[in-house]
């Protein structure tokens, strides 16, 4: 059986599924030519990340497929429950990169308070002729430890983001619609655990409290955060969006960033990916990454080991 690994795999995950017997393809086929590769080569598994979509024509026009993959969380780039309905199985790794984008949370973090995402930007430019003036513009930066940090979406990763802030001497607080308590085990380097109660609240409270946002909800239809969210904000807070583009307000946000409202943001998704605002690009209190909160190598290496796990649970 054949499996099409269509925006890659690790290497891991293609022995894994080797060594189960699976054909791995890893050819990037574009996405109009899809359909006929699929059934021109009779594959049986489609793995995708976010680059590839499978929708109700594919589904539809594909009778060898059997599985649909995705490599990470957000399976918003496939029609799910029409899949599901064709007699599709359809998969993916909620847990696996949890621990990469939560990292990514606190670099845009720490380089936030620290202005790194414009000191970067600046000390090629006029690190030489003009040191004393950088010096002076970057120099009233803050710490994190003693901060309120409020993650809205407790999930996987959301907790992910807590821990990490506890170990960083951060208040952790949560709004959560699906949950009223929580508790995150704090893993240690010598097997030591530590178990801290979250305290789960309004949303609405929770960005009163909040000198720093971390969102980790799903792709929906209308902004989680926009205007009048911004407003219920702290004077100074920041926000850092890892989750999907489209859940805060891209122009509200640069309003809130240009009246000082907030002190920065932290991007890795976008509203129109792959082509983002060239306003939202260029703002010096935008931290900017290109949608890669799973793309580390140990991510990587757990998602594709896990597609390969449930591939054969499912087939053989």
């Amino acid at each position: 059986m054949k499996v099409l690994a269509n925006d890659g795999i690790s290497q891991s995950g293609i022995d894994a599924l080797q060594a189960k017997g699976f054909e791995v393809i890893t050819t990037n086929v574009a996405q109009e030519q899809l359909i006929s590769y699929i059934n021109e080569n009779e594959v049986t598994v489609l793995l995708v990340r976010s680059a590839t979509t499978a929708r109700k024509e594919l589904v539809d026009s594909c009778p060898s497929l059997k599985i649909i993959g995705r490599g990470g969380v957000g399976m918003d780039n496939i029609d799910v429950d029409y899949a599901r309905e064709k007699g599709l199985k359809v998969i993916n790794t909620p847990a696996s990169s949890s621990a990469s984008v939560a990292e990514l949370v606190f670099a845009h973090l720490y380089g936030g308070v620290r202005f790194l995402h414009d000191s970067n930007r600046n000390m090629p430019l006029e690190g030489e002729s003009n040191f004393k003036g950088l010096k002076k513009a970057y120099a009233k930066g803050i710490e994190l430890r003693g901060k309120t940090i409020g993650i809205i979406g407790f999930g996987r990763i959301g907790q992910e983001v807590a821990k990490i802030a506890l170990g960083v001497g951060m208040r952790v607080i949560a709004a959560d619609k699906f949950m009223e308590t929580a508790t995150v085990q704090v893993a240690l380097f010598d097997g030591q655990t530590v178990d801290v109660d979250i305290k789960i609240q309004s949303q609405e409270s929770l960005l009163a409290e909040s000198d720093f946002v971390s969102l980790h909800v799903p792709a929906q239809k209308d902004y989680v955060i926009g205007s009048n969210e911004f407003n219920q904000m702290k004077d100074g807070a920041a926000i850092v969006n890892a989750a999907r583009g489209g859940v805060i307000d891209e122009v509200a946000l640069l309003k809130a960033l240009d009246s000082g409202k907030l002190s920065f943001a932290g991007l890795d998704t976008f509203e129109e990916e792959p082509k983002p605002a060239m306003q939202v690009l260029m703002h010096s209190k935008v931290s900017l990454t290109p949608h890669i909160g799973a793309a580390t190598g140990e991510a990587q290496d757990r998602i594709g080991e896990e597609l390969a796990q449930q591939i054969a649970e499912i087939l053989l």
